[in-house]
């Protein structure tokens, strides 16, 4: 996994609060009072930068999407990326095939112009071996990471017992078969479904308890993100995620998660809840919230500024998708035939 050391390497953007600019920072000859212009305020507080996040590029990934998206993120210049899960199809024991689908992730991850720091997915943690295969390749499944005095805690909702792993591994592979087979409408009658597991994921205690140490050993950070793939915080009594409310306390957060391949937004405790859409996985045709995109957001003096940018509007210098990308589809209820 990247360390922190790699992340303070990257290279830092204009923005954020703003302040006067120095005569080294901004000369011309302008006499007088009057001027061309509206302030001589920057944004470019020293302490501020901005990070990029993108969201599940698997659950039927469509081809090309992510490494454009890698192309757009070289171009928009954040200080480093994080991706919520999903990174791999995964579901499988084969050990040779999980490392072809992770050795293949990694030379498409390590396009981008930052560092991409991984969060585990459902596809990317669905057995025993996937987690021993990610945990000798990437070390933590969960941890945390501070940049400019800001915490981020990185959640694995994957975090069952062996016994409940393999139920869920045996149901979900059930379940595939079902919407894979001739007889799709059948889906919400599968044992999968039914789990709470699928739609909120789960957080065992020791993670509980590691967190709660990395809050109580952090409590005078700026800002507090939490990062996951799966919602935990919708379901907080049964996955183990009201814990972490409480220790939370009054500070200052923010938490994002994938998963559901839509866009969402919610206010809870009266702070941000955001559920990002995809970055190249599927999506289900006749829905609008369903759309690939990046997200970006800018830490202030104030807290975070956050912005989404359609994936089909970052545009070269030359006015196109990189990487080839004007014809393919960022959201398949524009241009999907088949969607109402």
């Amino acid at each position: 996994m990247l360390s922190v050391g790699l992340l303070l390497q990257a290279c830092s953007l204009l923005v954020a609060c703003a302040k006067p600019a120095s005569q080294e920072d901004f000369r011309h000859e302008i006499m007088g009072d009057a001027r061309p212009w509206t302030t001589e305020r920057f944004d470019n507080a020293a302490g501020n930068f901005t990070f990029a996040m993108v969201a599940d590029l698997n659950g039927g990934e469509r081809e090309r999407i992510f490494e454009i998206a890698m192309a757009q993120l070289s171009l928009l210049r954040p200080e480093f990326v994080i991706s919520l899960g999903d990174l791999i199809d995964g579901g499988s024991e084969d050990r040779s095939k999980l490392n072809a689908e992770w050795d293949s992730f990694d030379a498409r991850a390590v396009t981008a112009s930052a560092p991409l720091i991984y969060v585990g997915g459902n596809h990317d943690l669905t057995n025993l071996t996937m987690r021993d295969l990610w945990e000798q390749r990437y070390g933590a499944r969960y941890y945390y990471f501070v940049y400019k005095n800001v915490l981020y805690m990185i959640f694995d909702t994957e975090d069952n017992n062996a016994q409940r792993m393999h139920q869920i591994y045996v149901a979900r592979a059930a379940a595939i078969k079902v919407l894979q087979g001739d007889e799709p409408e059948k889906w919400p009658e599968t044992e999968y479904y039914h789990m709470p597991e699928r739609r909120f994921g789960n957080l065992m205690s020791e993670q509980i308890a590691y967190f709660k140490d990395v809050l109580a050993s952090h409590p005078d950070v700026r800002w507090t993100f939490l990062i996951m793939h799966k919602p935990a915080w919708q379901s907080a009594a049964d996955t183990g995620f009201d814990e972490i409310e409480t220790a939370l306390g009054e500070r200052p957060y923010t938490v994002f998660n994938g998963h559901t391949h839509h866009y969402a937004y919610a206010e809870r405790n009266g702070r941000d809840h955001i559920t990002l859409g995809t970055t190249g996985g599927s999506q289900v045709p006749p829905d609008e919230t369903a759309f690939d995109h990046v997200t970006l957001v800018t830490m202030t003096d104030d807290g975070p500024v956050i912005g989404n940018l359609r994936m089909d509007g970052i545009l070269d210098k030359r006015g196109h998708i990189p990487l080839g990308g004007d014809a393919l589809c960022y959201q398949q209820s524009r241009c999907d035939p088949e969607a109402e």
